[in-house]
């Protein structure tokens, strides 16, 4: 599975805007996240489709973000791992 590249980004640029307001993030790279010096949130995209990898402890939890439904999921995933890192 390949990291997505811009074209699939575009398709998700309403997604990329909401995860942006999350302040304890950084995007080095476009759809590339780190929470402090740690890649935290990436995309990957093959025939099945468009993933989030969510870092979660020492690795990343796999999300589809092809619907809506999808994409609310992942922000809530994101929101609940960053209040659990905030303790």
């Amino acid at each position: 599975m390949k990291h997505a590249g811009r074209q699939t980004l575009q398709q998700l640029s309403g997604l990329l805007a909401q995860i942006r307001q999350r302040h304890a993030l950084k995007e080095k790279k476009l759809g590339i996240f780190y929470k402090g010096s740690k890649s935290f949130l990436h995309f990957h995209e093959d025939p099945a489709g468009i993933f989030a990898d969510l870092g979660s402890g020492d690795g990343f939890d796999r999300y589809p973000v092809n619907t809506t439904e999808e994409r609310k999921l992942l922000l809530a995933a994101l929101d609940r791992v960053l209040k659990q890192s905030m303790r």
